[in-house]
């Protein structure tokens, strides 16, 4: 059910609060300070956006047009308000800009958010049925999860860094024997897409309303395409993944930190042309978002489960997700973690590309603290994921939850696996 005014825990919310704000200085204390004015990718701003971005945003979206709050500084809101998603490197030449402040003009403007953020946290009306952006406390709960988003953002990007302007650090890697992977069968049935509102706390708004389809039986493979799968397809002629190295006729893993000799059991990072031109390769395709709910959430039985592994909290038992590490794990890790089918890593170690449009579900409202979310993406040109990467929150980790990302984005955390129509 939907919270209430009663039941907003105000010790609680400032405290999710601080702790995302100490997450994000652990992430940016990874880019040493001559790189914040670096675009390791151009399609996106330099990381001192990202700095100013995040409490620019929570104070926008709380106290400035819920709460009715005046300016801190119009100049440098308007300046960090909204990123960029350029659909190439020529439109985002468009957007770049050379007249970024200081870091310690950001800092101190964050710090001013941070202060009247908190201060609402602790004293404001947070749910207010008469204030759109309140309503349930929409406000406070979209400011909670959209920090969490940046800081799987920030790792991507600070992923394709130049290792000379991040800190350096060490992970333990373990690679192993490919498991076969099968392809298993889904039985003909129903699947719930997204939620209803009165069904969960909150939700982005294209989230909703609830979609109930039936899905015809098919079969999914149990594990992700591996490194090693993919390589076959590459000496067949298939173009190479981005985040493959080739050094002395060795293939080589460019991980978030290091480089690493392949790891053939970890699940591939590709975009979704690759994973789709990967498919055709295989004589098979890639599952539509009906067929990810069915083979994830769905169980012979005829229910449906909260998670794949059923109503257990997520932990780091069931998938590689919350940064418990940066890098993948074999796709075989987490055995806890497989659906009522068999089917495993469908929740961590990568998003999961699917063959589904970004396209709203029936009922679809814009959601009144950020009307731009998803509506500026419903264009024929995104594509859904669903699960979660290592970098991925815990609190983003819901049935309804989705991602999405253009077709030939190549940072993205994302991995596929193929299906067949039975």
């Amino acid at each position: 059910m939907p919270l209430t005014s009663s039941a907003l825990d105000r010790q609680a919310l400032s405290h999710r609060y601080r702790r995302n704000r100490e997450v994000s200085a652990q992430v940016f204390a990874l880019i040493d300070p001559a790189g914040f004015a670096q675009r390791p990718i151009p399609l996106r701003h330099p990381f001192i956006f990202y700095e100013g971005h995040l409490p620019a945003f929570s104070f926008l979206t709380i106290n400035h047009r819920a709460l009715r709050e005046p300016h801190i500084d119009e100049r440098l809101e308007r300046l960090f308000e909204r990123g960029i998603d350029p659909a190439s490197e020529q439109a985002a030449q468009q957007l770049a800009r050379d007249d970024w402040p200081s870091r310690e003009v950001v800092q101190a403007f964050g710090r001013a958010c941070d202060e009247r953020v908190l201060a609402a946290l602790a004293t404001a009306q947070l749910d207010n049925a008469d204030v759109p952006q309140l309503a349930g406390g929409q406000a406070v709960f979209a400011v909670l999860e959209h920090e969490p988003m940046h800081h799987e953002t920030l790792l991507y990007i600070i992923h394709q860094l130049d290792p000379a302007h991040k800190a350096p650090i060490t992970q333990h890697h373990r690679d192993g024997a490919q498991p076969a992977n099968d392809l298993v069968d889904v039985d003909a049935g129903m699947a719930t897409l997204g939620a209803a509102r009165n069904e969960i706390a909150f939700g982005w708004d294209n989230e909703f309303e609830r979609d109930t389809r039936h899905v015809p039986a098919f079969a999914m493979q149990r594990f992700p395409v591996t490194n090693g799968a993919f390589l076959r397809f590459v000496e067949d002629g298939g173009t190479p993944p981005p985040f493959w190295l080739e050094r002395d006729g060795e293939w080589r893993l460019r991980g978030v930190f290091e480089e690493l000799p392949l790891p053939k059991s970890w699940p591939v990072y590709a975009s979704h042309d690759l994973a789709q031109a990967y498919a055709q390769w295989a004589g098979l395709r890639l599952p539509s978002e009906a067929q990810f709910h069915r083979a994830a959430y769905a169980t012979p039985a005829g229910t449906e489960r909260p998670h794949p592994w059923g109503d257990e909290a997520p932990s780091y038992r069931h998938g590689n997700f919350g940064m418990v590490r940066f890098d993948p794990e074999p796709v075989d890790a987490h055995p806890a973690g497989a659906s009522a089918w068999g089917i495993a890593d469908l929740v961590g170690n990568g998003w999961e590309w699917t063959s589904s449009v970004f396209a709203p579900f029936r009922g679809f409202e814009p959601m009144a603290s950020y009307p731009q979310y998803s509506a500026d993406f419903f264009d024929g040109k995104h594509y859904v994921m669903k699960g979660a990467s290592p970098v991925t929150a815990v609190e983003l980790i819901r049935r309804s939850f989705r991602n999405w990302f253009y077709a030939g984005y190549p940072y993205m955390y994302a991995k596929f696996r193929c299906v067949a129509v039975r």
